[in-house]
Parts: structure tokens; sequence; C-alpha cells
């Protein structure tokens, strides 16, 4: 664990031999995955640290290390959180396959409706009905994006099969459904290395978001993005922000009392509104770079569609299979998606 309790000076140790009670100094490490001039660092990350330290009148600081600058592989943050290598992470659920199996729901397309806001809301609403996934951590809360397009830097896609023999980066499992569903190859690939997969021909392609493209400078290798008609998206990735339980725990009442504010359902709407806002910021630099935006008429959508809803059977078979129930879960999450959006 990472947490450092200071003493400051002779009078902090003065108080302490005499048994005198003072003000708990800590400082928590925050690592993740993306550079700092990402949107998850500089708009959300950083501003939830400043404002954590600044509500708990400096005796909270947290150190954000970006780029895995701690160490190790995107797909051991959600290990480093756990274990107490890192207080906090960020990191993508969709990097440890098979350790979050209920909320993987809301990934699912046809369950995402496309509105980060309202997926992230109704994530957040339902951490009681996630409970079981997140019992070796601590979550502050949990996210989506706005959803899944495919990128092509080799051709455009206008059609269900022009997707046919590509190779696309998938974000995770369910993603790699949804490619294979459309006869593609999914590719796992953590998002920082998909500039150097399209540039040496490795992938074709992604699923990913128009929100990350300034900061991978996707504009630079994209020739054709392609999206579903009216805001709809290829399913999304859940992301979570999560502390080491062992360090939430250490913390007096007063501190814990400043994270639970910015926590949970607390925070959901302020965080799933930012994410739908740092679309546009992609959208724009596609544009600048003529790199063309194609949406799929309602006809050719269908077929994808139909694709999409082979993939949410599927989930619930499998899930299903290890006694939990799937069906459940899905009619759980689009209600928690809907009461979301009737909500604002």
């Amino acid at each position: 664990m990472n947490l450092k309790t200071t003493l400051i000076g002779s009078i902090a140790a003065l108080a302490l031999n005499a048994g005198v009670g003072f003000a708990q100094d800590v400082t928590l490490t925050m690592h993740h995955f993306l550079p700092p001039v990402a949107n998850a660092h500089k708009v959300m990350m950083q501003p939830w640290a400043d404002r954590v330290e600044a509500q708990s009148e400096g005796r909270i600081a947290v150190e954000i290390f970006p780029s895995m600058s701690m160490g190790g592989k995107p797909g051991e943050l959600y290990g480093q959180v756990r274990d107490g290598t890192a207080d906090i992470v960020w990191t993508l659920l969709g990097y440890t396959p098979g350790v979050f199996p209920r909320s993987e729901v809301f990934e699912l397309p046809l369950v995402h409706a496309g509105s980060a806001t309202d997926t992230t809301i109704a994530l957040n609403a339902s951490l009681d009905m996630l409970a079981e996934d997140f019992s070796d951590i601590h979550v502050l809360f949990l996210h989506s994006h706005d959803g899944n397009l495919i990128h092509s830097a080799s051709k455009p896609v206008r059609a269900f099969d022009d997707v046919a023999g590509m190779k696309l980066r998938t974000p995770g499992r369910t993603g790699a459904w949804v490619i294979e569903g459309m006869n593609a190859e999914p590719v796992g690939l953590p998002v920082p290395a998909l500039p150097e997969a399209m540039s040496k021909g490795v992938v074709d392609g992604a699923l990913t978001t128009y929100e990350i493209v300034p900061a991978l400078k996707l504009q630079e290798l994209d020739k054709y993005t392609t999206e579903l008609p009216d805001g709809g998206r290829f399913g999304t990735a859940v992301f979570m922000l999560a502390m080491n339980k062992d360090a939430y725990e250490a913390l007096p009442d007063d501190l814990k009392s400043v994270i639970d504010a910015n926590s949970g359902s607390n925070i959901a709407a302020e965080i799933g509104s930012m994410w739908e806002g740092f679309e546009q910021s992609g959208i724009d630099a596609l544009a600048a770079s003529n790199v063309e935006r194609i949406v799929l008429s309602d006809d050719e959508a269908a077929k994808f569609n139909a694709v999409n809803e082979t993939v949410v059977q599927r989930w619930i078979d499998e899930v299903s299979a290890k006694g939990i129930d799937g069906a459940g879960l899905v009619e759980a999450a689009r209600a928690a998606i809907a009461a979301a959006k009737s909500s604002r």
C-alpha cells in the first residue's frame, strides 16, 4: 500500500508523543495507460484529483502516473490496484477478460444505446447488482464512452459485406464477437498500441471511439469511419476508477467522506456527460484531415444489428452456463439505461 502518513516537523512529533491528535496527510498514487494529453487524464483524472485535494483541505494528495510509468502493461492495472502496487488505477474492464462477467452486460451492442451519460449513470446505479465483480477492490466509479465505430485505414465500409476479411482491433471480448459476426478478424490490442499496428498494416482498422482520435493521432491514419444511423454504436467499453481496498479502509472517516462524495452516483452524470463531450474533438480532427465519415443506411444497419442480436444472445448463453442470470442482467441493464435517459 502506498499510503504515506506524514509527521510535519517537530511539532507533529511532539504532539504524537503527547498523545495529541492531528490531521493525517495522505498521498495516493494513481496509475493509468494513456498519455497525459488524453482527455481521460487532463479533463477527468487530474481535475478529480485536484477536487479531492481541495475538498480535503490539502490532506489528500493524488500523484498521477500516466502511460504505465509505474511499470507493467495495461492488462496488469487491475492486479496492481488489487494488490496495492498502486492505490488507484483507471483501466478498461476488457483488459482483464473474465474478471468482470456481470459488468460486461453494459458493453453489449443493443444494450448500450449510444449515450455515455445514460450508460454511466446506469452503471453506477447498478453497483449493488454488479458487486461480486468488484469484491477485491473498492470502486470509485464506472463509466463508458459513447461507443465503438469502425475506423478504417484501408477501405470504406458502406455495406455489411465490405467488412469481410478486415483485421480490426477489438476493445474486448464482446467487441471481438461483433467483429467475428461481421466476418472480419478481431485483433486484441491495448489502445495505445493501435497507431503502430495501423501504420504497419498489422490491422486494417479498429472498433473504437471518436474520443480517442486526437490522443492517438488517428486522423493521420484513418481514411474512413463508419457508424450506425441515429447515434447507434457497435457496443461500448466499460472503464473503472478503482482504489485498493486496504488503502481506502485505512483512511480516517472524514477523508473517506471526501472520496465518497466524488464516487459512484454522486459523480456519474458529470463523468458521463464529459465523455459524450469528448467525441466532438475527435470528429473535428478527422474532418480537418478529410477522413470520410460514413453513416450506414437503414438497410445496411439492419444487417449489422442482426449480428449484434446474436452477440447479445451469445453473451446470455455463456454467462448463464456459469450460473449467472444473463437474461436477467440484460433486462436490468436495459431498464437502468432507460431510467437514466428518462431522468434527464
